[in-house]
């Protein structure tokens, strides 16, 4: 059987923010905003390069977990070092990279509700898939 994670919904307490946060600083690519009936609405933003999105909305029971309450979503980079950095100039409040060993090194932030990310790098990745 051949399956493939291809959405994480993240709780959110304003999705306008989200989005700009996502869309904004981040730079996923907003795939779909719709709002397909009253008091519902549907957002799917998708990471460069990436076969798995993060959505939110309002309205669906895979929404209505506690703004903040995601843990240690991985973002895999090939360069952590400019990754970080390029956050940082977007105005993403980064952590400090850390070394795990064996070529994983790591870096953390959180988005405005606290759902929290790890930038990855792991050096026997690096090529042209990133």
């Amino acid at each position: 059987m051949h399956m493939k994670l291809e959405l994480i919904p993240l709780p959110v307490s304003d999705v306008d923010r989200a989005i700009d946060f996502y869309a904004g600083k981040l730079g996923f690519e907003k795939d779909v905003d719709v709002r397909p009936s009253e008091g519902v609405r549907v957002v799917q933003l998708t990471p460069e390069g990436s076969g798995c999105s993060v959505g939110f909305g309002t309205g669906l029971d895979v929404y209505a977990g506690e703004p903040g309450s995601v843990r240690g979503l991985h973002l895999v980079v090939e360069d952590i070092t400019e990754a970080r950095a390029e956050l940082i100039r977007r105005g993403v409040e980064v952590g400090d990279i850390h070394d795990f060993g064996g070529g994983v090194r790591g870096a953390n932030f959180s988005d405005p509700d606290g759902n929290t990310f790890e930038l990855q790098e792991m050096a026997w990745r690096r090529g042209p898939q990133y």
